[in-house]
């Protein structure tokens, strides 16, 4: 008897429901966004952290010394490599999360399969 009447509250439940699952979806993507951004930054600025200190640590030495460009260029290149370096490491700490997730969904698959 009560079926008619409490179909109504249901669906409308229903689609509260699904209309929250879908806000919250979207949400997340601008999160995952964001933080996309932020790690480029990131990454970014440690090359040109790299590059500035190498270039100052070689600039103050061939003032210091009397070489000018040699050693600014040395510890340039030095900066950048290390700049490079870093960013790498970056890149491997954001792939290592998701490597671990993948591989979880592919035993999952297998275990259904």
């Amino acid at each position: 008897m009560s079926d008619p009447q409490n179909s109504d509250p249901l669906k409308a439940l229903e689609k509260r429901i699904n209309d929250v699952k879908a806000s919250q979806g979207k949400e997340k993507r601008m999160d995952e966004h964001y933080s996309s951004a932020q790690v480029g930054w990131r990454m970014v600025t440690e090359l040109v952290a790299g590059l500035g200190i190498g270039f100052g640590i070689g600039y103050g030495l061939d003032h210091l010394f009397g070489t000018l460009p040699w050693l600014m260029l040395i510890f340039t290149m030095l900066g950048f490599v290390a700049g490079v370096k870093t960013m790498m490491r970056s890149a491997t700490e954001l792939t290592q999360p998701n490597q671990a997730e993948t591989q979880a969904k592919d035993e999952r698959g297998r275990n259904r399969g």
